[in-house]
């Protein structure tokens, strides 16, 4: 349609004009298409019908407040890898130095991305399926590809609540049960369990008692039964904070999303006063500036922002589709972000104060371990005791005495030192040993509280702290199943969420086997990185591209009430799609250099080995990636070809309350006359009054049209409150 169209016939003026169909409408009052002759799709008009859409509408449930509503996307986002991931990456990555590049990309990636996910799911009112088929139905499998990593990631990150659910019943004992080797008897002869004396109780604890795991992948060796119960409590707390909607999540909202925070300052306080605390700080804010021109340590940046907020479960979008629609959720993407970027920093110092103590610990144990053996050298007169310096006394033997004599012994042994066995016992090598994941929950974190006093304590409060940190995901992860799928598809929300659950157990009992903790890493590592990436970037495409984001920009500012920054403009048109495809990019050629493996607990040898996966793990873990990201490609195809209704006919126009679902603005010039004439010539409309004229490209004689009830036509293209049946 000619930019340049214009309305020039006034209304008592007796000249024809020709008018296009948006000037036509442009300044008339609103009408109810269905009961009009604007009603071309050819669907009849059903009162009733659309009376249960208002009323859907008016009905969907709501927040009760925002600080609940605030709390429900702060328990979303923050989660066990702020806790378990953030540290492990900032002591990989140059310690304070990660965080330049971390709060970049979460400026100029994560906010921008979080901000258009909340303004959506806001604006739309729907879950990620109605969401995205309503901006581009060709893209419309972002919504299902959203579903099905969700399920996926729940699946898995369930397991891990119930591993906290174990050790948290497990702590209620003095001493706790992970504190010493368990005791043997072979015939009348007591002695240390082998495998836990080669390792550490907390390890075997971990590997044997807990997990009970196999040696490898291929090796089933049947359900776990303990673990087993621990996943069933754990599906069925999810199911009945999730049983009632909002109406339940929501409450529940209120301590699964501040009792970890409480739990974070009492470990801080607690940890400030342990001797070593601040060694473990100082290492970890010392900052190591040549780590960030390392690109890997910006990917990596990227990948923590990429999950650290949600982006692409479908959560965010469906706990911001129940707001109100003027609700300012630019200020809601801003507080939750830096919230989240706070709580990681805040669980570092946590994790650090505590793994400096416990290095502390561990390099005295050392030196004791190998000041027994120079004792037994000097005594068996293989040393000499002029290698001994003078001031130093061996009942009390600090760090700095050993690392003396360690290197006057060095120095004179030096032909013959390795012979000797004797450990550095340096306090910078216990602090640089990187543990992440289950490694820093279930094994390092729950040594260091074996030396705490009123360990059991701590241990509960650390294992309850998790538990809530996984529900708050667990809640998001799941309302990104359940939300799309019930407004779909109608479905009825208990019944629904029950057997999602029920389904998502029996699903689940693979990762509960003993060689279930390999298929957890396998999920973890492969499920959702590739298809959530991709998942995010045709988001943004959508928005931007597509739908248009000078058009997506005016809708916020009318719906905030302010136009939101320039900046976001930019970020979300180019800035944020380049940077995702970059990453994309680099995932890829990251799974092609590193061959898929996993850390296998070899029983005999008591200690990991790096296993590659077997050929029909191999094809587990490629359909993971290609089934979650196959309703992509399925819908554009269906919907290109018109195999199955896209529920988005340029013709649909649907007003509802005076305002328009579609607009039609940018149709094109023979698209007017399909307006008006619609699809077939059998279907014109009845005719108008005399006093206004329409002649339509190629029409040789005005068409007419009846006037509404009020004499007037639908005005202007006033922004849709909400989606219609079309989803």
């Amino acid at each position: 349609m000619p930019k340049n169209s214009k309305v020039t016939q006034r209304e008592h003026s007796s000249e024809h004009v020709t008018e296009s169909v948006a000037d036509l409408l442009a300044h008339q009052e609103p009408v109810d298409y269905k009961r009009s002759v604007l009603n071309v799709t050819g669907d009849a008009w059903d009162k009733q019908k659309e009376g249960d859409e208002d009323l859907e509408a008016e009905n969907r449930p709501a927040w009760n407040s925002k600080l609940q509503y605030i709390l429900a996307q702060i328990g979303y986002s923050v989660g066990l890898g702020n806790v378990w991931r953030f540290p492990y990456l900032c002591q990989k990555n140059g310690g304070g130095a990660y965080l330049v590049p971390y709060l970049v990309l979460l400026i100029i990636i994560g906010l921008p991305l979080f901000f258009l996910e909340l303004a959506v799911g806001q604006r739309i009112r729907r879950g990620s399926i109605g969401v995205w088929n309503y901006i581009c139905p060709r893209l419309g499998g972002i919504g299902y590809a959203s579903c099905l990593v969700c399920f996926f990631v729940g699946l898995y990150y369930n397991v891990i609540i119930g591993w906290s659910i174990f050790y948290f019943f497990k702590s209620f004992q003095y001493p706790l049960p992970w504190s010493e080797c368990p005791i043997v008897r072979n015939g009348s002869v007591a002695v240390v369990e082998p495998e836990c004396e080669r390792s550490s109780a907390t390890t075997y604890f971990w590997y044997r008692e807990t997990l009970d795991i196999s040696n490898s992948i291929s090796e089933s060796g049947g359900l776990n039964w303990k673990m087993t119960l621990c996943l069933l409590v754990a599906w069925s707390l999810v199911g009945l904070a999730m049983i009632k909607g909002i109406q339940s999540s929501g409450k529940v909202m209120y301590f699964s999303s501040l009792f970890p925070y409480l739990v974070l300052v009492c470990f801080l306080v607690r940890g400030l006063l342990l001797r070593g605390a601040v060694d473990g700080i100082m290492h970890m804010f010392t900052p190591k500036l040549d780590k960030m021109l390392d690109p890997q340590v910006w990917r990596e940046a990227a990948t923590q922002v990429f999950f650290a907020l949600g982006l692409g479960f479908g959560g965010v979008i469906a706990f911001s589709s129940y707001n109100k629609q003027d609700n300012n959720c630019h200020f809601d993407a801003t507080l939750v972000s830096f919230i989240n970027f706070f709580t990681s920093v805040l669980a570092t110092l946590v994790v650090f104060a505590v793994l400096g103590f416990k290095a502390n610990i561990m390099n005295e144990k050392c030196v004791v371990e190998n000041a027994e053996k120079i004792l037994g050298y000097l005594n068996t007169n293989v040393l000499s005791h002029d290698l001994i310096p003078p001031h130093v006394n061996f009942s009390h033997l600090t760090a700095k005495d050993y690392n003396e004599m360690y290197r006057v012994i060095m120095t004179v042994k030096e032909g013959h030192f390795k012979e000797l066995g004797l450990d550095a016992c340096l306090l910078e090598d216990e602090l640089n040993k990187s543990v992440q994941g289950t490694g820093l929950a279930f094994i390092a974190f729950t040594e260091a509280m074996t030396h705490f006093p009123a360990s059991p304590f701590w241990s509960v409060m650390f294992f309850l702290m998790l538990i809530n940190l996984g529900l708050g995901s667990m809640i998001g992860t799941m309302s990104g199943i359940t939300t799309p799928i019930i407004d779909t598809f109608k479905v009825r929300k208990e019944v629904f969420t029950v057997g999602c659950c029920i389904f998502a157990f029996v699903v689940g009992l693979i990762f509960v086997q003993r060689s279930g903790n390999y298929f957890v890493t396998m999920f973890d590592d492969y499920s959702a990185t590739l298809p959530l990436t991709v998942v995010v970037i045709l988001e943004n495409i959508a928005v931007a591209w597509i739908y248009g984001t000078k058009k997506f920009m005016q809708e916020l500012t009318e719906m905030l009430g302010f136009r939101p920054y320039q900046f976001y403009y930019y970020a979300w048109k180019y800035v944020s799609p380049i940077c995702m495809a970059v990453l994309m990019t680099a995932s890829i050629i990251q799974l092609g250099v590193s061959p898929p493996g996993y850390s296998a607990w070899i029983r005999e040898e008591a200690a990991e080995k790096f296993l590659f996966y077997p050929t029909w793990a191999m094809a587990i873990l490629i359909s993971l990636i290609i089934l979650a990201s196959l309703p992509l490609p399925l819908v554009f195809i269906l919907r290109q070809f018109h195999l199955v209704s896209d529920g988005s006919n340029a013709l649909s126009v649907t007003y509802k309350k005076g305002r328009m679902m579609k607009d039609i603005s940018n149709l094109e010039d023979n698209d007017e006359t399909r307006f008006i004439l619609s699809k077939v010539p059998s279907e014109t409309p009845s005719p108008m009054p005399t006093h206004r004229s329409y002649l339509g490209p190629g029409s040789s004689s005005p068409l007419e049209m009846s006037a509404a009830p009020n004499g007037r036509y639908g005005s202007g293209y006033l922004l849709a409150s909400t989606p219609e049946s079309e989803l």
